[in-house]
């Protein structure tokens, strides 16, 4: 796998979707830039922006603005601008497959029935856009869409938010020291909870 060098958080614009599970790839990512002691104070390739340094490595930041399902629309733009092939992407979000605050990272597939990621592998014409899922679960009792649209309950809120630094380790992982290094840390981090 090439070096990591834009790392797109995905979900929803606007205060409506704040919360939410679909939102969770931009809470990450939000998290990880404030690690870095950067902001989104920038509007660049129909997104929020920003760069980190890491390892002595820049890398650039985006929060799409498209909302979900045209999020590669943003990432498209942005790829084109900063020279950055599939492999050097990664995009993290929710996923209904794992348990809440669970991490799996991998470096390409299917999109898993995830309209943000589709949109990304359409828009840059390759799945080997590596990917960083954080478990939201699955709904029981109603339909997929109001279940990732809706807020979590008590107990998942208080898993999801012990899984973002976990996530944040992991893409710090990742872009220092690579794929496989990132990989065992979710792994692990997965265990833990």
């Amino acid at each position: 796998m090439r070096e990591t060098r834009l790392v797109v958080g995905l979900g929803n614009p606007g205060l409506f979707y704040r919360g939410t599970r679909h939102n969770l790839g931009f809470v990450v990512v939000e998290a990880l830039a404030a690690r870095h002691r950067a902001g989104f104070r920038r509007r660049a390739y129909n997104g929020r922006f920003t760069t980190i340094r890491v390892g002595g490595r820049e890398v650039a930041l985006l929060l799409p603005q498209t909302f979900m399902n045209m999020s590669g629309d943003a990432v498209r733009l942005a790829a084109a601008a900063l020279s950055v092939a599939p492999e050097e992407v990664v995009v993290v979000m929710d996923d209904i497959d794992l348990p809440p605050g669970a991490l799996r990272l991998r470096a390409a597939g299917s999109a898993g029935g995830h309209n943000g990621l589709e949109s990304i592998i359409q828009a840059l014409g390759s799945d080997r856009v590596p990917r960083l899922r954080v478990g939201i679960g699955r709904p029981t009792d109603q339909m997929v869409v109001e279940w990732v649209l809706g807020y979590p309950s008590a107990a998942d809120r208080q898993r999801l938010h012990r899984a973002v630094p976990k996530a944040v380790a992991v893409l710090d992982t990742l872009i220092a020291g690579g794929l496989e290094a990132g990989q065992r840390l979710a792994t692990e981090s997965s265990q833990e909870e």
